[in-house]
């Protein structure tokens, strides 16, 4: 069969893959999206939501740069809520339950009517090297696709074993085949690779849960979208209903432990800390006598509801028992089983911040195969590898966030740099300049990088710029009395305007922007002197032929450590495992004399 030739083949079409490709071809290259199922491009696996503590900070920064998510969350949201309103601006999120079908048909459409874009639905068998780079790709039909660079996204399909009880079945969802000569071929590649376990809820008729009595939570009156290029949104919104679990949920768990998976040493994947089953939490946390079940509606033309809450492994009639204990639920008929699903991935610390991996140029992973898990952490990933491979394509410099840039930075150089030994889940917590990479601002930080992608249009690019001179504008004319009113608690710029008699932008966003600017312009001050002295050495690059062997004074330990991860920065080397401040300073006085010594040779050279 002839071969075909491809600038960017993107392996798997769920979250991760989608970026990755629409990216890609927007940028301008060639691109081919292998799937092994055409009509699960875009699928959501398991709770039908987007966004949340973090996750949306991470939504608005994908829009922000370009990319499919949030306009995607926008078009098919059945309900939205912002998290933690009563708290600070820097841990503010954006939660949104959708249309589960809407939303995959939306990326399709999106997918299927790129230009540049094409979609094959095939397995790989096979990634092909050839010197050290990639070539390209074998598939199970007997094809061989020549690509330029490569970018892995399977999902949990590497290897992937399905848990229901004590039985289990080879697939990378429910229904679906798995992939395992591409995980035998990643590793004879020569990543090292470990295994990890997720899961998820059953799921429930609508029409058998009895609404009386439960906890009704309705969506906000006012949507946010997450993309800064959605208008107002004004749309019917359902609500969420919320349960618990009791002492008889637990007493049924109990006693069905050893018939569980996860206790019983069938599974032997790490599982997910922040997300754990409801076997987990019951064994995990005995003190307790309830946990929070919310019933999400899996979308508008349907009757099916997600239990967020009770993700499990363990057997069918168990989980019915479960089901039937809870209140609510007693007569509750569940439609799909819930499951827990082991699968591989990869050390991510193979990786460079643009996730092309150290050891075979061309060739970049993202999503579940890095160790993280989440539709967000997944499509954060293929933006960035999909953007960095038509990049190298075209010959560019590659995007790098750093953590002071973006949630998506910090996400990647957690990755890389520390690596992680089980699943990742993005936290506000992790970010260490969170009052400056608000969900707010994302479009201020983000969209000229976007901008100079090729991603955001020129129209867009200029609506930024307008709202950040406008902000300027707005701040500029306010008196010394009138910040120092707008600084007390609970004071909104609005209500100091109309104090004052001020007439203000009717943009919301100019308004909010300015409220917090003033309201907390002493913490962003000190902030961004953090962010300076971080950048200092964030900007110190790191040789590309550098040898460790050859810098007196350090372990051999860190040595090792350094060789192996080969950091790209005097930063990202800071934060690799077991080196130690010492060390750093003797990287700098090495580098200083590399610096002296290049600029010495420079200026005796005779021309």
């Amino acid at each position: 069969m002839a071969s075909k030739k491809y600038d960017i083949i993107v392996i798997g079409g769920g979250h991760a893959g989608c970026e990755a490709a629409m990216a890609s071809a927007r940028i301008g290259c060639k691109t081919l999206l292998i799937t092994m199922n055409a009509d699960t491009i875009g699928l959501m696996s398991c709770n039908p939501a987007i966004g949340g503590l973090a996750k949306g900070q991470l939504v608005k920064e994908i829009g922000a740069l370009g990319g499919c998510m949030a306009k995607a969350a926008d078009a098919t949201l059945i309900q939205f809520r912002r998290l933690n309103t009563s708290k600070g601006p820097a841990v503010r999120s954006s939660r949104a339950q959708v249309d589960r079908k809407a939303y995959r048909l939306y990326i399709q459409s999106l997918v299927e009517g790129q230009d540049g874009l094409s979609i094959k639905e095939a397995a790989v068998d096979r990634i092909l090297i050839k010197n050290g780079c990639i070539d390209g790709v074998a598939t199970t039909l007997n094809e061989t696709i020549y690509g330029k660079t490569v970018v892995v996204t399977p999902g949990t399909f590497l290897n992937g074993l399905i848990h229901i009880g004590l039985e289990h079945s080879e697939g990378g969802r429910i229904g679906e085949r798995p992939s395992g000569k591409m995980a035998n071929s990643i590793k004879d590649i020569g990543f090292r690779m470990l295994r990890f376990k997720t899961g998820t809820c059953p799921r429930l008729d609508g029409k058998t849960i009895n609404f009386e009595g439960l906890r009704e939570q309705k969506g906000d009156d006012e949507i946010l979208p997450f993309s800064f290029q959605t208008g107002k949104l004004k749309k019917g919104q359902l609500s969420c209903y919320i349960t618990h679990t009791n002492k008889r949920t637990h007493e049924i768990i109990k006693s069905n432990l050893d018939r569980s998976p996860l206790f019983s040493g069938v599974i032997k994947g790490t599982g997910v800390r922040y997300c754990p089953s409801i076997e987990d939490k019951v064994f995990r946390f005995p003190q307790r006598d309830s946990h929070h079940i919310f019933l999400e509606p899996e979308g508008m033309n349907t009757t099916e509801y997600y239990p967020n809450g009770i993700s499990t492994s363990l057997p069918l009639d168990v989980q019915i028992e479960i089901v039937h204990s809870i209140e609510g639920l007693e007569r509750a008929e569940i439609t799909r089983p819930g499951y827990g699903i082991e699968h591989d991935v990869i050390e991510s610390t193979q990786l460079y911040p643009t996730l092309e991996a150290k050891h075979v140029r061309g060739l970049y992973f993202a999503g579940q195969i890095n160790g993280t898990t989440g539709y967000e952490e997944a499509a954060a990933q293929g933006l960035v590898a999909g953007i960095n491979a038509a990049l190298a394509i075209k010959g560019r410099p590659p995007l790098i966030l750093d953590r002071s840039q973006s949630y998506i930075g910090v996400l990647l150089d957690d990755l890389v740099t520390k690596g992680t030994n089980e699943p990742y889940r993005m936290f506000t917590s992790r970010v260490e300049y969170r009052l400056i990479l608000r969900e707010d601002n994302a479009d201020i930080r983000l969209a000229p990088i976007g901008h100079n992608l090729g991603l955001v249009s020129e129209a867009r690019h200029k609506k930024v710029l307008d709202k950040m001179a406008l902000i300027e504008q707005e701040k500029a004319g306010l008196s010394e009395k009138q910040m120092q009113y707008l600084r007390r608690p609970g004071v909104s710029y609005r209500a100091m305007a109309d104090l004052f008699g001020q007439t203000v932008a009717q943009d919301e966003d100019v308004m909010e922007q300015v409220e917090i600017d003033i309201k907390y312009d002493g913490f962003i001050k000190r902030q961004a002197a953090e962010v300076a002295r971080f950048d200092r050495i964030e900007r110190i690059k790191m040789p590309d032929a550098i040898n460790y062997e050859d810098i007196h004074g350090l372990s051999k330990e860190i040595k090792e450590k350094l060789s192996g991860a080969k950091p790209i920065t005097l930063g990202q080397a800071s934060r690799i495992s077991g080196v130690t401040p010492a060390a750093i300073s003797i990287l700098m006085i090495y580098l200083e004399k590399v610096r002296r010594c290049a600029s010495h040779t420079t200026t005796t050279t005779p021309t």
